[in-house]
């Protein structure tokens, strides 16, 4: 255990201690009930993570409101009573188990695909979304044209994150994450192809990182001080993979230091390889230091340098050795896996115990009744 032992070690995210450094990373699902409802399934799901050691699980991606926050059908919610009362069920079998689990809360805006209460979508700016909807969660050709939100829809989508980070902390979960990835509302608002408004939040980095920034002050106040609180960060989206911040290293600098002060207790980085350079050929690195000159700095280890917060990395890292090496170079202090996990629901007993892994394999992890399908690394 010798070339993983970093990796069980004690850590702190805000004022959550995990036993270990490893976490699943949270991963599209479409299990709930049609009314967001969690389901026993998803109990028993969540709650094998915790029994195989993973030090903290973060969920699927839950809707924290009842109008453009939905993205696809049978997803969770976190908006009302039943609803939190029926995500108590996971975290107190998380806990019995030994884990911890953050909820992770996801507004889809122009990416929703399936919402039961709205049948239009919003985004920044009438931008048409690249991609077509994905046929796994019953989307069918392109994404529909947004609306362009209004400052009324930009209030309404900061109260939904605060109401439902207040109902995941009386649901039990130990921390809440922000969803600011992948291409979702707030990843919207921060990339500029999509953003094209000339308002507060257009234009400048500056500008686009500050509906991220408001979100998180936001839900900071309401769930207090000491409760763990994150957010997930990435360049490439579910609908434009290989997206790249335009003004690189730079722009990591302003997104990662603005988060970094506004009150976050972690950020949560992925990209496809997390050990590989944020920007190809070191391009954008010339604020770091001389070590990250010569090999390009990772996307983990920029939010490390500009954020001053822990940070958890994400993206194929379900090679245990691998997955050290990162903790080892200090540039993550958590590492997230999601196929490894489907694969392994003990992975890190397995890699405690010296174990083999077993191979992720879609066809028995990805079957049509289990509905699990998984977009993340």
């Amino acid at each position: 255990m010798s070339n993983t032992i970093r990796l069980f070690d004690t850590v702190k995210l805000g004022n959550t201690t995990l036993d270990n450094r490893m976490g699943v990373a949270p991963m599209t699902r479409t299990s709930a009930t049609p009314e967001g409802l969690a389901t026993d399934q998803m109990v028993s799901y969540y709650t094998k993570f915790a029994r195989g050691g993973f030090g903290v699980i973060i969920t699927e991606g839950i809707y924290p409101d009842g109008k453009y926050g939905q993205g696809y059908f049978n997803q969770p919610g976190l908006i009302n009573n039943e609803q939190m009362q029926a995500w108590k069920k996971v975290t107190d079998s998380v806990h019995q188990a030994g884990g911890k689990i953050f909820a992770q809360l996801m507004h889809a805006g122009a990416l929703s695909q399936g919402n039961r209460f709205v049948t239009d979508t919003i985004g920044p700016s009438v931008v048409q979304p690249k991609g077509e909807q994905m046929k796994i969660y019953a989307g069918k050709g392109l994404f529909p044209l947004p609306k362009e939100a209004t400052n009324e829809d930009i209030t309404d989508v900061i109260k939904g994150f605060v109401n439902a980070a207040k109902h995941a902390k009386e649901a039990g979960f130990d921390g809440v994450e922000i969803h600011g990835a992948n291409g979702y509302i707030l990843d919207q608002f921060l990339t500029d192809y999509v953003n094209q408004r000339t308002d507060e939040y257009g234009g400048s980095t500056e500008n686009r990182v500050r509906l991220l920034v408001e979100a998180v002050k936001a839900v900071r106040k309401a769930v207090g001080k000491d409760y763990t609180l994150g957010i997930r960060i990435s360049q490439g989206k579910i609908n434009d993979f290989h997206h790249k911040w335009a003004g690189k290293g730079k722009d990591a600098e302003i997104i990662f230091g603005q988060l970094g002060s506004s009150g976050i207790d972690y950020i949560h980085v992925t990209e496809y390889e997390a050990w590989q350079p944020a920007f190809p050929e070191g391009e954008g690195t010339s604020a770091l230091d001389s070590a990250f000159d010569d090999q390009g700095a990772t996307l983990a280890a920029l939010a490390k340098r500009y954020g001053k917060v822990p940070v958890i990395a994400n993206g194929n890292l379900h090679d245990p050795i691998q997955a050290n090496e990162l903790i080892e170079k200090g540039e993550a202090d958590v590492i997230t896996i999601g196929r490894g996990a489907l694969a392994n629901g003990d992975w890190v007993n397995k890699v405690k115990n010296g174990e083999s892994l077993e191979e992720f394999d879609p066809e028995k992890v990805l079957s049509p009744d289990a509905k699990i399908k998984d977009f993340e690394a």
